[in-house]
């Protein structure tokens, strides 16, 4: 028997190995001053290519204001509380009914944070007798919390709907087995390639297959879709997603996250979201954030239109030049390179001393072995 320090000791991981090189400068950087399309890194102004504040709302003057006057009224702490013992206000139910209705569902529900959230659904969804289908590319939070399932799961390729039909057929034949039900899940947008999800061929095997569809889409709500409801409204099949998830990180540059499903679901999650039952409320001062921001989403597609022009012209120019930023089809802009870790540190380096553009890497585990991802 050995001590539990000891591994941790000898093995930092794939990433942490690289902490002493890259430790304040390639990862844990400190970006300064206001939200903004250009910002300071050690002393210098940079244009920063990795802030995923995709609407430009963060730094709004109109924005700052409503945030403010929250924080003045509320200060950081209330509602204090669980939000099924003492944590729940008039505002909350607002924005749940507001998010509902801007996404075309029956109703919605909070949640504190968009990575602890999606777990936390996806553990209360489903029982050791049902089955879990999903993207083999599927964000860190989904993967942990399949990770929580006691039941069987199976990963399918990358947008690949023939994999997806290959483990549908398995997973139905140990359902049969079990009793149980199955739950497939996919992204809006994959956060690193930018591609959108095949939601409407996934979809399709609904004719095919029983099961029901869990959609992440973190990166697509605000930024697709007519009225910007998202990768589902995008592709004309948001009433047939059963369970709707985004987070406010991204498009509405803020803090939390919601679900969105049928009365009937969301009533049952509000109930046995052990990451929210067992955590303290979202403060007011981001409740009614939100509420300004879901606001602007409405009223002003200007943002939206905004973004893409930007979004076009900068993915067309990246491509004029002969980068490769691989088959997106949102405004995620990721620009591929082949090399190793020493190599994409020399290069971003480089990029952010010289031509004074802030950009990050992606590297393994995140993506495959010899890829650089610039972010």
């Amino acid at each position: 028997m050995r001590d539990l320090f000891e591994r941790i000791k000898e093995n930092k991981g794939p990433l942490g190995k690289w902490a002493s090189q890259a430790e304040g400068y390639f990862v844990f950087p400190k970006l300064e001053g206001p939200i903004s399309n250009r910002m300071s890194f050690r002393g210098k102004e940079v244009i920063t290519w990795s802030i995923n504040d995709y609407l430009g709302l963060a730094n709004l003057p109109e924005i700052k204001a409503v945030d403010g006057a929250a924080a003045l009224e509320h200060g950081a702490a209330y509602p204090m509380g669980a939000r099924m013992m003492s944590g729940h206000t008039d505002f909350h139910e607002q924005l749940q009914n507001e998010l509902a209705e801007f996404v075309e569902k029956e109703a919605a529900y909070l949640l504190n944070f968009g990575y602890q959230g999606i777990m936390s659904t996806i553990d209360a969804l489903v029982s050791k007798d049902d089955i879990i289908v999903y993207d083999v590319d599927a964000h860190a939070c989904i993967i942990d919390g399949v990770r929580l399932h006691m039941g069987k799961r199976f990963t399918f390729k990358h947008n690949d709907i023939e994999s997806l039909e290959k483990n549908l057929e398995r997973a139905t034949k140990m359902a049969e087995q079990t009793g149980g039900g199955i739950l497939v899940i996919s992204e809006g947008v994959f956060g690193m390639r930018g591609e959108q999800g095949k939601l409407k061929e996934i979809v399709a095997l609904k004719q095919k297959f029983n099961f029901r569809l869990l959609v992440d889409d973190a990166h697509g709500f605000g930024t697709l879709g007519k009225t910007g409801a998202g990768a589902g409204e995008e592709q004309g099949i948001q009433a047939d997603i059963d369970v709707y998830f985004a987070t406010f990180a991204k498009s509405m540059a803020g803090i939390g996250a919601f679900i969105a499903a049928d009365k009937e679901i969301i009533d049952y999650l509000k109930y046995n979201l052990r990451s929210q039952m067992f955590a303290k409320s979202l403060p007011m001062v981001y409740v009614k954030g939100a509420l300004k921001r879901l606001d602007m989403l409405r009223t002003q597609p200007e943002l939206k239109e905004n973004l893409w022009r930007n979004v076009n012209a900068l993915q067309s120019g990246l491509k004029a030049q002969g980068f490769d930023i691989g088959t997106t089809t949102s405004c995620v802009t990721p620009v591929y390179l082949n090399g190793s870790i020493p190599e994409a540190m020399a290069l971003v380096k480089d990029l952010r001393e010289n031509h004074g553009i802030f950009c990050s890497i992606v590297v393994y585990p995140v993506i495959p072995k010899g890829l650089i991802l610039l972010d």
